[in-house]
């Protein structure tokens, strides 16, 4: 027996019970990270066209709440006038 490595051949009892090929793991990760690079840009592109077209919404929605509450405020004071007035 021998007595702290019960295994042999000095290998881990991870070692022993990984059945992967650690050479096809290793050319998949690298696969991954060389395809990554045009994935990226291409997610990248879409998302700066999608934040354009979000930011364009919200100016215009920003535009249509100015208008309405420079009128809904007008109408206020049109009210106010009107109540207000001494004949």
């Amino acid at each position: 027996m021998e007595g702290n490595n019960s295994y042999g051949n000095g290998s881990s009892w991870a070692d022993q019970w990984d059945y992967s090929d650690p050479a096809a793991s290793n050319g998949a990760a690298n696969k991954k990270k060389s395809s990554s690079g045009g994935a990226t840009a291409k997610y990248k592109q879409k998302v700066g066209d999608g934040l354009e077209k979000t930011k364009a919404v919200a100016s215009t929605g920003m535009k249509k709440v100015k208008q309405g509450t420079s009128s809904g405020l007008q109408w206020i004071k049109d009210k106010y006038h009107k109540t207000t007035q001494k004949h």
